[in-house]
């Protein structure tokens, strides 16, 4: 289990979290009409995460610009530096600042073309900053609309490919997506299916209820529930929040946000008739003209530039400690051996286990030179095979295979290398299902495929015996599977 995030309390007055570690591995979809709590959640997902991971909000309504004051995200007003977004967008990426895109003095064609010049920046920045952020998107029916919107086709095209983006891909470059809306039938389909983990607030329409019902694998007759939930209250499920329907009410906040809902007041005393004529009628002066947004000033790049690239605060801690070649390899097969032994691995993909695999390094101070993902996927495929390797094999023939592996790529590798190692222990050869299973897949014809795709390399050489026990032939290594 990673770091968890208290979203409020569950049933019976226990904490209600949210696996942020889980989290960026998957997506979440928020659902709540207006006045459901939906800003408020958002805001206490972000307050409780300050510190831990980047935050990216793209806010059309200017709601969570007070962030920035107690967490010190940087304040972007897009309408003083909406030609520079691109340009301000790699550089958030790089620095890893966390910041609030402010989109409420745009008109709604600008404010579609600058969330999707700001994401698509975020989305095509260079492998080398890919990493971990947070990534929220407060009405998202508005940059991904089911149907035709209030922009211009051309800017609804570009802001929902950019989300599309976020959703379907932003996954492997770091970025986990945040959406919330208060329609799931005014939200793309292809949008909202990329989402892993769901928290459904009050709704009153039958097609959202139903499509929240389906979402949370709930029978149809079930979705009275989410006209009955209190503002505030929400149904979750998915791997960062529970793996059944769990009842959340959202905790406080320590932050104000400008969305929240009027309060009464009393009325002013009563005047008579002519005295409300007079009130009402009185010449005055001259309406004042339209507000127009302020003209963008050539130094604000400058300025937000500047502090994006604020210098970093000078080194404190003391020198990691100096360790051998053999002390250090050591400590990196332990991380990874300890990665492996959890639940939560053989689910996860590669790139997850690798950004684990290097806060874990971080932590044990091994220094700036990990190894990247290329040699961190041959570290596991390596640890994976040898795991259980019997006492007393040919430990020449597992470092020839090894070696031999290195030619390969992929999945194919881990196939290689758990067949040589059958091989070089005398086992039998493994089943479709088992082949399939090693390198996470649950489809036999795949391993079959895979096998085939081997053969044609010349590393191995399939065969089956009189009982029609298949058995696998390595010819540079000189051995074969037991029958």
């Amino acid at each position: 289990m990673g770091r968890g995030i208290e979203l409020g309390a569950a049933a019976l007055g226990a904490p209600a979290t949210i696996d942020l570690e889980e989290l960026l591995a998957t997506r979440l979809l928020v659902q709540g009409n207006s006045g459901s709590g939906k800003s408020h959640l958002l805001r206490r997902l972000l307050e409780q995460s300050a510190g831990s991971v980047q935050q990216i909000v793209i806010d059309p309504e200017g709601d969570f610009v007070s962030l920035a004051a107690r967490y010190g995200h940087l304040a972007l007003d897009a309408s003083e530096c909406e030609r520079d977004l691109a340009a301000i967008g790699a550089r958030v990426r790089a620095h890893r600042v966390s910041v609030v895109l402010n989109l409420e003095e745009l008109e709604v064609d600008n404010q579609l073309r600058a969330a999707a010049q700001f994401l698509n920046a975020l989305f095509d920045a260079d492998r080398d900053v890919w990493f971990p952020a947070l990534v929220v998107v407060d009405e998202a029916q508005l940059f991904a609309p089911a149907a035709a919107s209030d922009g211009s086709d051309e800017a609804r095209r570009m802001s929902l490919a950019a989300m599309t983006n976020l959703m379907c891909r932003g996954r492997k470059r770091g970025l986990a997506g945040i959406i919330a809306t208060q329609r799931l039938a005014k939200l793309a389909k292809n949008v909202a299916a990329e989402a892993s983990n769901f928290l459904m607030g009050r709704t009153f329409l039958d097609i959202d209820m139903a499509r929240a019902a389906d979402l949370l694998g709930m029978e149809r007759r079930q979705a009275e529930i989410f006209r009955d939930l209190e503002r505030g209250a929400f149904i979750g499920l998915g791997p960062a929040i529970s793996r059944r329907p769990l009842r959340v009410k959202i905790g406080a906040v320590e932050t104000a946000d400008r969305g929240v809902a009027p309060k009464l007041l009393p009325l002013p005393e009563a005047h008579e008739a002519e005295a409300l004529q007079s009130l009402i009628f009185a010449p005055g002066a001259a309406a004042a003209p339209p507000r127009r947004p302020a003209a963008p000033r050539p130094e604000r790049l400058q300025e937000i530039i500047a502090s994006i690239e604020a210098p970093p605060p000078e080194i404190i801690a003391a020198p990691p400690p100096e360790l051998t070649v053999e002390e250090r390899e050591a400590a990196i097969e332990e991380i990874i051996g300890q990665i492996l032994g959890e639940e939560k691995a053989a689910q996860q993909a590669a790139e997850a286990l690798h950004r684990d695999f290097q806060l874990r390094c971080r932590i044990r101070r091994l220094g700036p030179r990990t190894p990247d993902l290329a040699d961190f996927r041959q570290r596991l495929t390596i640890f994976r095979a040898k795991k259980a390797f019997p006492e007393g094999a040919d430990e020449a023939a597992w470092d020839r295979a090894i070696d031999l592996a290195a030619r390969l790529a992929g999945d194919m590798q881990s196939v290689f290398l758990y067949l040589s190692r059958a091989a070089v222990a005398g086992q039998p050869c493994p089943g479709d299902e088992d082949i399939a299973r090693f390198f996470g897949s649950a489809s036999p014809s795949r391993a079959r495929r895979m096998l085939g795709q081997l053969e044609q390399t010349e590393l191995i050489v399939a065969r089956t015996d009189f009982e029609q026990r298949r058995i696998i032939a390595f010819p540079e290594l000189g051995l074969e599977t037991a029958a």
